[in-house]
């Protein structure tokens, strides 16, 4: 179907995880093409940091909202206050962590949070969005894994945490066409940030399908001018997320866990 042509100058959009990697990616993207930036994440005073200078070097406004989306209501309570006196244009749901380890030794209250913020939130905040959204416009960008693809051992509570994203955001992208609200999946491979540091892995410079956060941003937002539903920026990505799905399940399952394995 035709396309309305996407604005962002002058428009607000709710970022969260944006103190670091590829939510700070997005937001310096997004102030840079003019829109006005709320900025979400645990840690306040990388917000103020980045608010002030995307203030400065961009003129657009900024909110800064401290949240720990791993708290029952913190997605609801975030979004009162993002939305309180302003129309929020653009959601982009990336906050988001993973453990590597096997699943019976990892701590249970601590996948039980990561599931809250990589499952739960971005479903709640999706939900409030769509519902200010629906018939004025709109649009969000929710970040999810090329593990989203599989199972995958060693780390089973994150791959099934960014299946449930991806199956969510496809379907809600669907739902909402025809609403005027354009709902983006965007799945990065490999990409070096400090999400490895809390998952217990280690992407190295020249690891195969490799991004940087600014790359995996231009891509999303290509998607969600044009209209896309799904992105998986980068070929060799592309390509592994298509041999998962032709491949024996057990295989592709056994071959997860050899490259687990070998990350450290």
């Amino acid at each position: 179907m035709a396309r309305d042509a996407w604005e962002y100058r002058g428009r607000w959009a709710l970022v969260t995880g944006a103190s670091s990697g590829i939510g700070k990616a997005f937001a310096r993207e997004l102030a840079r093409r003019g829109m006005h930036v709320a900025l979400a994440a645990r840690r306040e005073d990388r917000l103020r940091a980045l608010a002030d200078e995307l203030a400065s070097a961009h003129r657009i406004r900024t909110l800064v909202l401290p949240a720990d989306l791993g708290e029952p209501g913190a997605a609801g309570e975030l979004w009162r206050q993002a939305a309180e006196g302003r129309d929020i244009h653009l959601l982009v749901n990336n906050a988001g962590f993973g453990l590597k380890g096997a699943f019976h030794e990892l701590p249970l209250e601590r996948q039980s949070e990561m599931v809250r913020v990589n499952c739960i939130a971005p479903m709640e905040l999706a939900h409030h969005a769509l519902n200010r959204m629906r018939g004025r416009g709109g649009g969000i960008v929710n970040v999810a894994s090329v593990a989203g693809a599989q199972p995958i051992p060693l780390i089973a509570t994150y791959a099934a945490s960014k299946a449930f994203l991806i199956s969510l955001s496809e379907a809600l992208a669907i739902e909402s066409r025809e609403a005027g609200v354009r709902v983006v999946t965007v799945n990065p491979g490999p990409v070096k940030t400090g999400f490895q540091a809390v998952a217990g892995t280690e992407v190295r410079d020249r690891a195969p399908g490799i991004r940087t956060p600014e790359q995996i941003v231009d891509a999303a937002l290509h998607a969600l001018e044009t209209g896309r539903m799904t992105v998986t920026p980068g070929l060799v990505n592309r390509l592994a997320v298509a041999a998962v799905r032709v491949a024996p399940r057990g295989l592709a399952i056994r071959a997860a866990k050899a490259v687990m394995r070998r990350l450290r």
